[in-house]
């Protein structure tokens, strides 16, 4: 009777989870931190107004603080399935480091999904926040250093956001696909595009509400029209997630389909390729959502086909 309900336990976890048991550790380990680093922003430094006594250099350590235990804990927390494996093996390390070939046996043949979130996390804060800027007026305010005018902090926030997306856009996708896997493909094919529109769509609309609420106590992340930003610009952000969920999924899913890394890389910068032409094609055709002030513009040159750049190329 044990063995059975071990058996039945492992199975249905095994809808949600990866097969691998270090991969599943890897997975709840991202799910399981990410109350903390949501805690540390939301939960005391925007209720306390800690910010306000905050210089450029409070801003990029509370970016380090949430982002670097990702990296240290999986390395001194070891959980049961990780306790006969070498560290560099474990999943909720390699998940993070660019190190992850778990189950392969040459160490040069590696498929690391961190490196696509890496990937495409940069790319959204560098080339994408523009676009919150001046198709969607958005301004960050707050002391901070930046790389092309896009604070350092929110580099190190999307990472370890984005990782938990991800996580749980895998989990989801995969217990669907369990679901219907006995439907036709068709079917299977259009029930999986609109819960991965309706995930999308959900998350963005989420992330949206709770940066406006905290924008209460914290005035110095701002929308020229919050109702417009709740709407629209959810579904604007939603393009991220409605190709990279799908996409990301597919890192080592398949069993002897094991990713490397330049696979992994092509792969990254190919969804972020394809959010980028999506996200110009609506800022040529559809424009601002809102009437978006100077004020709001990129205040240094960064993106030369945003409007203000084109005289200077």
């Amino acid at each position: 009777m044990g063995g059975t309900e071990v058996a039945s336990s492992s199975s249905s976890s095994s809808l949600w989870l990866a097969t691998n048991p270090s991969k599943q550790w890897g997975e709840l380990f991202f799910l399981l931190y990410t109350p903390f680093w949501l805690t540390l922003s939301l939960g005391i430094v925007v209720p306390y107004k800690l910010y306000e006594s905050f210089t450029e250099l409070e801003y990029l350590l509370l970016g380090l603080v949430s982002a670097v235990p990702a990296f240290l804990i999986p390395m001194l927390a070891v959980g049961k399935a990780d306790s006969s494996i070498s560290w560099k093996d474990r999943y909720g390390l390699l998940y993070l480091v660019g190190l992850f070939y778990i189950g392969k046996t040459n160490p040069f043949e590696k498929g690391d999904a961190s490196l696509w979130i890496i990937i495409f996390s940069y790319v959204g804060n560098y080339f994408w926040t523009h676009y919150f800027f001046t198709v969607l007026g958005a301004s960050y305010t707050f002391p901070s250093w930046k790389m092309n005018n896009v604070p350092h902090t929110t580099f190190l926030l999307t990472h370890v956001c984005f990782l938990f997306y991800h996580v749980t856009s895998n989990l989801t996708l995969r217990r669907l696909q369990h679901s219907v896997a006995d439907l036709p493909e068709k079917v299977q094919w259009i029930t999986k595009a609109a819960w991965i529109l309706a995930l999308s769509y959900f998350i963005a609309y989420l992330e949206t509400i709770a940066i406006s609420n905290v924008c209460a106590q914290f005035p110095y992340y701002e929308f020229v029209d919050r109702a417009s930003m709740y709407t629209v610009g959810s579904l604007f952000y939603a393009i991220y997630f409605l190709v990279s969920f799908p996409m990301f999924l597919r890192i080592d899913e398949k069993p002897g389909d094991l990713w490397d890394l330049p696979r992994v890389a092509i792969d990254a910068l190919g969804a972020a390729m394809l959010v980028t032409i999506i996200l110009d094609l609506w800022r040529i055709f559809l424009g601002p959502i809102v009437p978006i002030p100077d004020t709001n513009q990129c205040l240094q040159p960064g993106l030369p086909w945003f409007p203000g750049h084109i005289k200077d190329i």
